[in-house]
């Protein structure tokens, strides 16, 4: 049968698992897999795997109850192997890599950081700064007879809200930077531009919020700054 796997922890990690359920309906009984000095977390894998909310849960509060003993590697939602053995195999085979990488995590949660500027407002900083945007715009407000202006208009702003989306993504890793040991960027989706995450080690997460707070107030009511956080350091193991 095919095996879940939820996280990876050092053999001394105390592992306590009792209570909880896995993933599955009903839930699967967790279990462990040695393998030299890393231990697996696992459990029988239900068919079909899907990403529902109570399984994602289940997910979650394994990570959550392993983070408040110890350093854990926490594995994303989804991952599973043929069987045990597979399991005690990659353990051994990829041992220095999953202990590096517990060594990085000791003592770190992961915030999720994603932001997007009203477009409302975004047009209008651009029309009130950019003189050219605002000759066109008059233009075509005044009932000029070209076709072309819209599409002229258009590609500037595309222009203007990209080198100013970007200006924003980096002032706000910059900001963020010095309280985390490591960051991961993400291609941002939707009306966001930006989607990072930082590693931050527990003696620096109250300087890490209150900077986000900060930001916060900088930017402004025009700007819309979501942060998910502390979590399991998924985007970093």
């Amino acid at each position: 049968m095919a095996v879940y796997v939820y996280s990876i922890t050092g053999s001394s990690h105390p592992r306590r698992l009792e209570g909880l359920g896995g993933v599955g309906d009903p839930p699967r009984e967790l279990r462990t897999v040695e393998g030299g000095s890393l231990t697996a977390v696992v459990s029988d894998a239900p068919e079909p795997l899907r990403p529902k909310r109570r399984d994602l849960a289940a997910h979650h509060a394994v990570q959550e109850r392993l983070m408040a003993d110890g350093v854990v590697l926490p594995l994303r939602f989804g991952l599973t192997a043929p069987d045990d053995e597979a399991v005690r195999a990659a353990l051994e085979e990829r041992a220095d890599e999953y202990r590096t990488r517990l060594r990085a995590l000791r003592g770190c949660v992961e915030y999720h950081v994603k932001a997007a500027q009203q477009e409302e407002s975004m047009l209008r900083q651009i029309l009130q700064q950019s003189e050219e945007a605002r000759r066109l715009n008059e233009e075509i407000r005044s009932g000029a007879d070209r076709p072309d202006l819209p599409l002229a208009l258009g590609e500037l702003v595309a222009r203007e809200v990209q080198v100013r989306q970007n200006a924003l993504a980096t002032r706000v890793v910059e900001t963020l930077r010095p309280y985390a040991r490591e960051e991961r960027s993400s291609e941002p989706t939707g009306e966001d531009f930006v989607n990072v995450s930082f590693l931050v080690d527990h003696t620096d997460e109250e300087g890490f919020v209150s900077a986000e707070r900060g930001l916060v107030d900088d930017l402004g009511d025009a700007f819309d700054v979501r942060v998910r956080g502390p979590l399991p350091a998924y985007s970093f193991v």
